[in-house]
């Protein structure tokens, strides 16, 4: 069986599991340029695969920019050495900005981790303080349900 050649944007809302509103605005950035047949949005197979690759490239951390960016290349130059060398470089780029924000993570992790046991420990301290000298909390718990 031959895959289909064009597709409603309700088929590709539905493939790829987005709304309709989302493609129009892919189509508004310039991302994908589908036919009109009247006031229907006609998409071919090059909106499909250019809509999956920006789905591919938002979870990759690629803004729409970046992406249209490629794809301008690529038009320009079907040879597409251009844009693998492009891709290589934004790849590059989002390696180190993951990198610093991996970094950033992990030191607010151990911020994190000292505020815990500080509160930890003034809880501790709340604790012993409420409780009178000589008495353990469960003894002044059972002193105040006698009186």
């Amino acid at each position: 069986m031959s895959e289909k050649q064009t597709y409603s944007i309700s088929e590709l809302a539905q493939e790829f599991d987005i709304t309709t509103r989302s493609i129009r605005f892919y189509e508004d950035q310039g991302l994908l340029r589908p036919k009109r047949r009247g006031q229907t949005r006609i998409y071919d197979k090059q909106d499909k695969v250019r809509l999956k690759l920006t789905l591919r490239g938002k979870r990759l951390g690629f803004s729409l920019a970046e992406t249209r960016r490629l794809f301008d290349m690529y038009d320009a130059d079907r040879t597409s050495e251009t844009q693998l060398n492009t891709m290589l470089t934004l790849i590059e780029e989002k390696r180190g900005v993951l990198r610093q924000q991996l970094e950033d993570i992990n030191v607010l992790l151990m911020e994190l981790g000292a505020a815990e046991k500080r509160c930890q420990q003034a809880l501790e301290k709340v604790k012993d303080d409420s409780v009178p000298h000589g008495a353990t909390a469960s003894t002044t718990a059972d002193s105040t349900v006698d009186n």
